[in-house]
C-alpha cells in the first residue's frame, strides 16, 4: 500500500497492492496496522455500507455526512469528486478528482463532500465509516451541478436520483 495526500486536509488516495495469478486477484482493501503505518487516522470501523450500481453514467452526491469514510470500488470504475465543505477551511469549495478502481481507494474526512459517478455498467462501491447512519444526521448537501464548483462530470447525461436532483448549490445554502 501507498498513500498520497492530496491538496486537501483530510483526504488521501491509497494505492492497493493486487496480486494475480491465472484464477484472479486478490488484494487487501483495508488493512488497519498498514494505514496506520503509512500516517492515516484510525478510522475505528463501525459499518460497511455498499452501493449497487447497475448502469454507467450513475451519479450519487454531494453529501457530506458527520463521519469519515475510507472508500473502495470492489468492481468497476467511478469517477469521484470530492469537495472541501468545511467553512474554516483554507481549501472551501475546492474539490479533488479520482478515477476510483479495485487498485486503489480513498480516505474521506467529515465535513468533506463525497460524490461518484460510475464509469462502467455493475459497478460495486463500498465504504467503511466511523459512526453508525442515523436518520437524524445532520448533512451537507449540494447539487452536483453547482456552477461554482463547474464540476467535469464524465458521462451525459447523468442518472441521478429526485432526491439528489433537489440539493441546492453552494449560493442557495447560504
Amino acid at each position: 500500500m501507498k498513500v498520497r495526500e492530496t491538496s486537501i486536509a483530510g483526504l488521501f488516495e491509497i494505492s492497493l497492492d493486487i496480486n494475480r495469478d491465472d484464477r484472479g486477484s486478490f488484494r487487501e482493501a483495508y488493512q488497519r496496522e498498514k494505514l496506520l503505518a503509512l500516517g492515516l487516522p484510525d478510522l475505528g470501523v463501525v459499518q460497511w455500507n455498499i452501493s449497487t450500481n447497475v448502469s454507467r453514467g450513475t451519479l450519487r452526491g454531494i453529501h457530506a455526512e458527520p463521519w469519515d469514510k475510507y472508500i473502495h470500488v470492489i468492481a468497476g470504475e467511478a469517477y469521484a469528486a470530492i469537495v472541501d465543505l468545511r467553512d474554516d477551511s483554507p481549501t472551501y469549495k475546492q474539490y479533488e478528482q479520482f478515477t476510483l478502481t479495485p487498485e486503489n481507494a480513498i480516505f474521506v474526512s467529515r465535513g468533506l463532500g463525497n460524490s461518484y459517478q460510475t464509469l462502467t455498467d455493475d459497478c460495486v462501491y463500498g465504504y467503511l465509516v466511523n459512526q453508525h447512519w442515523s436518520p437524524d444526521a445532520q448533512y451537507t448537501l449540494i447539487s452536483y451541478r453547482d456552477p461554482e464548483l463547474a464540476i467535469p462530470w464524465p458521462v451525459s447525461p447523468p442518472i441521478v436520483s429526485a432526491k439528489d436532483e433537489g440539493h441546492p448549490s453552494l449560493a442557495e445554502r447560504g
